[in-house]
C-alpha cells in the first residue's frame, strides 16, 4: 500500500506542476486549468490528455536549456 500512496504523491507533484505553470502565465487559478484539461480529456476522447504530455515535455525541455544562474561563475 506504501507503493500506491508513493506513486501517488509522486504523479501529484510533478503532474500538477504543468497546470501550475499554466496558470501563472495565464494569470488565473491552478484549479481551472486542471478541471479544462479533464473536461478537454472526456470530450475529445485523450486529445487533453495528448496535450498536456506534450506541455509537460516542452516545460522539461525548457527548463533543462534554460536555466537560471545568479553570476558569471555559476558556469
Amino acid at each position: 500500500m506504501s507503493l500506491f500512496y508513493d506513486t501517488l504523491y509522486y504523479f501529484q507533484k510533478r503532474g500538477f506542476e504543468v497546470c501550475r505553470r499554466i496558470a501563472e502565465r495565464l494569470g488565473i487559478r491552478a484549479r481551472v486549468v486542471r478541471t479544462t484539461f479533464i473536461y478537454l480529456t472526456f470530450a475529445t476522447l485523450g486529445f487533453g490528455f495528448a496535450l498536456y504530455l506534450f506541455i509537460a515535455f516542452w516545460l522539461r525541455i525548457k527548463d533543462l536549456i534554460y536555466t537560471k544562474r545568479t553570476s558569471v561563475f555559476d558556469l
